[in-house]
């Protein structure tokens, strides 16, 4: 879904609509990575702030509720808890990768 969303809408949407979407895409992705340094979760904190502000001048405030900080929020936890796949794991499913190492 991550490859194929930016490109099925790139001729539907306008530009700076296509390209808000296509960012915030593209921080899922990154933020869902196995592997991130220092410096890229720094640069992912501060495009999801811009990337937000741009999604707002672009849709109705009606649009958007309180979940719109969770984006914002993420960053900061993979500082915290390490790769973000493991943090959004069942405990169980922790256990698993604790005991096969």
């Amino acid at each position: 879904m991550q490859t194929l969303i930016p490109l099925s809408f790139r001729d539907l949407l306008p530009k700076g609509i296509w390209d808000a979407l296509t960012k915030i895409n593209h921080f899922f992705r990154d933020i869902c990575s196995s592997k991130l340094n220092g410096d890229h979760i720094e640069r992912l904190e501060t495009n999801i702030i811009k990337t937000i502000c741009k999604l707002e001048m672009i849709f109705h405030p009606s649009f958007f509720d309180s979940m719109e900080l969770v984006p914002v929020d993420l960053p900061y936890e993979v500082k915290v808890g390490g790769p973000i796949q493991y943090i959004w794991m069942y405990p169980f499913e922790k256990l698993d990768i604790i005991v096969a190492m």
